[in-house]
């Protein structure tokens, strides 16, 4: 199996999808810092596989010396050590008062200008910072307290809570580390929507060898809302990659009838007057309806009766598509 062919298609695909995320509802999401991120995350999964930093570097084509300079370098702000660069430019700027980017650059000279530049994007899109001016009078001002209550107010936290749960139920026992590092968001946005979240009852806080953790036994985005609608398309998405991950994992690259993990797909040719039209498209509803109906039976038994501990999670995900008309695919999602 040609697997270099498999992974390039799939990094298309996945290209695919950021590009329409990040123009979805007419936003112009930051995109500076995806390269490296996908870098970085696929250092860290590649490591806790097992494999070695010697390995890793070849698979990337790069001395190892090279390998290890840039995972530190992309780790950790090059000119505070054990930081990463968004945290030291948000401190340094909020310790600074107002600054210009010049002196932001200068302080940051160690670093790639390119990503000072994104994090400060970053910062300014978060709310965390304001930003005056332009070109080379582009000035920097922290927010202030009363500022970022009303940045992180009840809006915000609304938006954020749905797909902080959904992080929480797929990762939790976790760490506000843990779930951070899935969820992408912002300090203070993230523990906004943790403290939303267990004052509502939809997350639990608890405390593993010294230190606090999240964890939640359900979680549910009520179809049709237009809030959480991030939470969806992560979850979605997420058990599409943990299906095939898990397959992988154990050897298995064939489908057999008594499969417990994994997925497959059928595509259906209809036209208008086919007889099996209604029954094609009407496949998802269908389906909807009926795992919907058997979830709220499981959940009811499980409210019942209590779960026990080291109880299987199984997750099922469906999804269907439609392209109108005979159309050559040209590799879109």
């Amino acid at each position: 199996m040609d697997f270099s062919a498999l992974i390039d298609a799939i990094v298309r695909q996945t290209t695919v999808l950021i590009a329409h995320l990040a123009t979805a509802a007419g936003v112009r999401a930051p995109l500076a810092h995806v390269a490296n991120q996908v870098f970085l995350e696929l250092v860290r999964e590649l490591e806790a596989q097992g494999l070695g930093r010697k390995v890793v570097a070849d698979m990337f084509g790069i001395a190892l010396r090279s390998y290890q300079l840039k995972v530190q370098r992309l780790s950790e702000s090059a000119t505070d050590r054990q930081r990463t660069l968004w945290n030291a430019a948000l401190d340094f700027i909020q310790a600074s008062g107002p600054v210009s980017r010049t002196r932001v650059l200068q302080r940051f000279a160690h670093d790639d200008e390119g990503q000072v530049r994104a994090v400060l994007h970053d910062l300014v899109e978060s709310g965390l910072v304001y930003r005056t001016g332009g070109g080379v009078g582009t000035a920097y001002r922290a927010a202030s307290p009363e500022d970022l209550g009303e940045a992180f107010g009840e809006e915000r936290e609304a938006l954020a809570a749905p797909y902080v749960w959904m992080v929480v139920y797929r990762y939790g026992p976790a760490t506000r580390e843990t779930i951070g590092r899935h969820a992408s968001l912002p300090p203070p946005v993230l523990a906004a929507a943790l403290d939303r979240l267990v004052a509502e009852g939809r997350v639990t806080v608890g405390e593993e060898e010294g230190e606090e953790v999240w964890s939640c036994e359900t979680c549910f985005v009520p179809q049709g809302t237009a809030v959480g609608w991030e939470a969806a398309v992560f979850d979605h998405f997420q058990a599409l990659v943990a299906a095939l991950c898990m397959k992988l994992s154990k050897g298995a690259i064939r489908s057999l009838p008594d499969d417990v993990v994994g997925g497959s797909t059928w595509s259906f040719d209809i036209w208008p007057g086919h007889p099996d039209t209604e029954a094609v498209q009407g496949l998802m509803r269908r389906l909807r309806g009926e795992v919907s109906a058997l979830r709220a039976r499981v959940t009811a038994y499980n409210d019942a009766v209590g779960r026990p501990e080291g109880a299987d999670r199984v997750t099922f995900y469906l999804g269907q598509s439609m392209v109108r008309g005979r159309v050559d695919d040209g590799g879109g999602a």
